[in-house]
């Protein structure tokens, strides 16, 4: 996700990852001067999807182009070398959310069977199989995650933060994005933020769930499932689990990314 200093935020990487930190920025910069916004304008058109284009729906690009807010807030899911140089060049803020890929790959196979702008899943095995490989829309998780790793080398206005952080101490990564932000918001809104961002008030609110948008099929998942770490237990047999973490040896090799598949 990117914040541009001058006008824009930009939120990256995991579906539901993204989803939740777009919902805290937007409550920290207007759940307080804007709340009708809360009730009225879904978060895809608060926080809109930079690079999502269905003919009818969604053409992200013209709804940041168009976002009446400031800062802006925009999301993507783009690997780091995908992304439009002018956002680097404003400096814009970028916050990139990683999820354990055991759990990517789980909450992104129930995404994918659910929404028709994805490919077909098939089985779980060959779903498998496809993730190793890196064959999925935004290509290698490896990559993906170990790339914008490697950009907060160069690029200080980079917040990386873990989806399994947020699961643990929602409060606690809230404060750091605040503190990344340059935010001082007061004791009130942090504990409307810190409540009303919670999994399950998130999954029931018609304005945050996607609920409302036609080419997701919530009689096969919703869109917000089960939001909980260690999830790829109830997938994973123990070949695949052994051949994950294999594999997951060969690929990252940055002893400084560490992820988390159960807290």
């Amino acid at each position: 996700m990117f914040v541009e200093v001058r006008s824009s935020c930009f939120p990256v990487c995991h579906s539901l990852g993204t989803t939740w930190v777009s919902y805290i920025l937007d409550l920290l910069y207007f759940g307080q001067t804007s709340p009708e916004r809360q009730t009225s304008i879904p978060i895809y058109e608060r926080v809109p999807f930079m690079e999502l284009f269905i003919p009818g729906f969604f053409e992200g690009k013209d709804l940041a182009d168009n976002l009446p807010t400031t800062p802006r807030l925009i999301k993507t899911h783009f690997p780091v070398q995908f992304v439009p140089k002018t956002f680097w060049e404003q400096n814009c803020r970028v916050i990139y959310v990683a999820r354990n890929g055991k759990d990517n790959m789980v909450s992104y196979f129930h995404f994918e069977s659910m929404t028709s702008t994805q490919p077909e899943t098939g089985t779980w095995s060959n779903y498998f199989q496809r993730f190793i490989q890196g064959k999925m829309v935004y290509g290698s998780w490896y990559d993906h995650v170990s790339n914008w790793w490697k950009k907060k080398e160069t690029y200080p206005n980079l917040h990386y933060m873990f989806y399994e952080d947020l699961i643990e101490d929602t409060q606690q990564e809230i404060d750091k994005l605040c503190s990344f932000l340059g935010l001082s918001p007061s004791a009130e809104l942090k504990e409307m933020v810190v409540s009303g961002v919670q999994f399950d008030k998130m999954k029931n609110n018609q304005m945050a769930n996607y609920s409302n948008v036609p080419f997701m099929d919530f009689n096969i998942s919703p869109f917000m499932r089960k939001g909980k770490v260690g999830d790829w237990k109830n997938h994973f047999t123990v070949a695949q689990n052994e051949e994950f973490d294999d594999d997951y040896k060969k690929k990252m090799k940055d002893p400084t990314l560490q992820f988390r598949n159960e807290i």
